[in-house]
């Protein structure tokens, strides 16, 4: 499977906006129910904080969705 790869000006993001930026979450309400119903993993394990800080490298699935983080800071 091809893991995609989504680009973010800073060196971090929240986990809930990345969803939404990425286009895994339609918006703010639909990454909450995502992340609460632990559908998203990050780096291969489930996460349950929404305001997790992500960085450069690091892997968000949703499902059979994969998108990697890169860092442009």
């Amino acid at each position: 499977m091809r893991i995609r790869e989504v680009e973010i000006s800073d060196d971090m993001i929240r986990l809930g906006q990345f969803l939404k930026l990425a286009g895994l979450a339609e918006n703010g309400a639909h990454a909450r129910e995502l992340v609460e119903d632990g559908e998203v993993t990050v780096n291969g394990r489930v996460e349950v904080q929404r305001g997790k800080q992500l960085r450069g490298g690091d892997v968000v699935a949703v499902g059979a969705e994969k998108v990697r983080l890169v860092a442009n800071a």
